[in-house]
């Protein structure tokens, strides 16, 4: 029994690691890609520090990089937490594994002392002489053969436990040592942040100067983005208009298709001399809604239910980048703006891709800069700000299909992607994976 104990807990001493071995791996994973995003904002601050003019893509870039710095921060707490249960469990195998070890040298010794005392043959002949009959001096026998066997076992389980127990003091000391340098490498990454702290409080302080330069940036922003944006609706709108003219069509014609099946019923009837048929009331034909226009086709309404049912899967449209400014309202200073979508910076010349496939809905180049709208059913999903585009208006695309070159903007190379349904906007983060 208290051999099976001991295996029991070597078990889930086991189990145990290798779940907590996992985590630690993907945890750590985590960090080196934070690290990464970290490293490629600080290279494009460092490209725009040589700048005299203070842009918003230098604040939006030290906001990123203060929350990536705190979302490592928290990744370490996480392996430190995990290194901390795995301390916890270690500490009890090994103080389990004493114990047992303990009972084991007991017994023994136990044995040792018998055997000590019952060392002669002549004592062991005695002992089987001394038996009754036959039958109990050969149960005497097979005692003292498993008794010897049984002994040299108790000598394995020794040696093996004592073994398990030298392993797991190993693994705990170095548990220690990992601890300990997470903890170091928390307090450096406190010490970035505070600089970045101080550095954002810098560019504030700078901005507060350059405050009437930096109002009217944006305000020339915000009248671009405008002209974009209601390009992107206007080439929406007309999708919808163009769906729901097409749903009235199929549906005038299927009335119309009908009404002469009736008609040619009643003058069969007629030349047949028996009663017409009574003619069925038409239909009240309601306009479809933007939804069932959007997924009346079985195509649409399958691309529909595929892009709603990878809500956070989507890949990503870079290969990789930093999302440097989130959807919704901002406020810098006294000025405010709105994005629809999100800005994710990206390596110079990267490629961009369709999160899912689709259709092309509009191909166009506005101030210079290449405009993607795809429709996936009732999603639409908006790719701005390309160098150049390798796709056409009414091609269809596959999922991660390349669709254009990202363009540089400024010091960044920064890819505007936006998701709606129909023509209201979705916040994109919700629906790429993480």
């Amino acid at each position: 029994m208290k051999l099976h104990k001991l295996v029991f807990i070597l078990f889930l001493s086991v189990f145990a690691f290798s779940a907590i071995a996992q985590t630690e791996s993907q945890l750590r994973r985590k960090k080196e890609a934070i690290q990464r995003e970290i490293e490629q904002l600080q290279k494009n601050l460092n490209k725009a520090a040589s700048g005299k003019k203070l842009t918003l893509q230098q604040i939006n870039t030290i906001n990123a990089q203060i929350r990536l710095r705190q979302e490592k921060i928290g990744t370490i707490n996480s392996e430190i937490k995990n290194l901390d249960n795995q301390i916890s469990q270690n500490t009890n195998t090994v103080h389990t594994l004493q114990g047992q070890l303990g009972e084991l040298k007991k017994e023994y010794a136990g044995m040792i002392r018998f055997a000590q005392r019952n060392r002669n043959s002549y004592d062991k002949m005695m002992f089987v002489f001394a038996s009754r009959d036959f039958n109990q001096a050969y149960k005497r026998i097979k005692y003292l053969q498993q008794f010897s066997q049984y002994r040299k076992k108790q000598a394995g389980y020794i040696e093996n436990t004592q073994q398990d127990l030298n392993g797991k003091i190993k693994v705990l000391d170095k548990t220690l040592r990992e601890k300990s340098e997470l903890l170091r490498e928390q307090e450096k990454e406190r010490e970035r942040l505070g600089k970045d702290k101080n550095q954002q409080s810098a560019v504030l302080g700078k901005l507060s100067k350059q405050e009437k330069q930096f109002a009217q940036d944006i305000a020339s922003r915000r009248r671009q983005q405008k002209q974009i944006d209601a390009a992107i609706s206007a080439a929406i709108q007309r999708a919808i208009e163009a769906a729901k003219r097409k749903a009235a069509e199929e549906a005038r014609i299927a009335a119309a298709k009908r009404a002469a099946e009736e008609k040619a019923a009643a003058e069969r009837a007629k030349a047949e001399n028996r009663p017409a048929p009574a003619a069925t009331k038409a239909p009240v034909v309601r306009e479809k809604t933007t939804s069932e226009a959007l997924t009346a086709t079985p195509e649409a309404a399958r691309l529909s239910a595929g892009f709603e049912g990878n809500r956070g899967r989507l890949p990503w449209p870079v290969a990789t980048g930093t999302v440097t400014e989130r959807f919704g309202l901002h406020k810098v200073d006294q000025a405010s703006y709105t994005n629809d979508g999100i800005d994710i910076t990206t390596a110079d010349g990267a490629a961009v891709r369709a999160v899912f496939a689709g259709k092309v809905l509009l191909v166009q180049y506005i101030q210079g800069r290449g405009v993607v709208i795809i429709m996936h059913g009732e999603y639409i999903t908006v790719y701005q700000n390309l160098r150049n585009v390798s796709v056409s208006t009414g091609s269809n695309v596959d999922t991660k299909q390349t669709i254009g070159v990202v363009a540089n903007t400024g010091d960044d190379a920064i890819l505007k992607f936006q998701v709606r349904r129909g023509n209201a906007v979705l916040n994109p983060e919700a629906w790429i994976s993480k």
